[in-house]
Formats: structure tokens, sequence, C-alpha cells
């Protein structure tokens, strides 16, 4: 985590990933699909933007 990295909450992940429905997130958390995620102690998940980033670089290089 750099300095600048920010904690992306679940509707803002979904909108950078343009427009992905909350339900399709969940089966890829579910399948080990999506990126790392943290859970807050009331439940609430949130991305670090760096770990959005390199997740979707893994995705590139798969393709």
């Amino acid at each position: 985590m750099n300095r600048r990295d920010e904690l992306l909450t679940l509707p803002q992940v979904l909108e950078e990933l343009g427009g992905v429905s909350r339900r399709t997130f969940y089966r890829w958390r579910e399948l080990r699909h999506a990126p790392k995620c943290v859970k807050l102690p009331n439940g609430e998940l949130r991305v670090w933007r760096s770990d959005l980033v390199v997740w979707l670089e893994s995705l590139r290089e798969a393709a």
C-alpha cells in the first residue's frame, strides 16, 4: 500500500468495473475470482485501490 492508496467502497468498485452488479461481485468472491477485500467490523467490504489495479492487471495477463 502506498501513501496515496485509498479504500474503495463496494459501490465504487462496481462502478470502476463498469457497472458490474453486486450479485456478480459476490459470486466472484464465492469462486475466489474477485480482488482482495477488507471486511470491516460492521461487515462492510472495502477494496484497496492498489489491490483492484493488481487484480485487473492479472486478468489482462491471463487473457
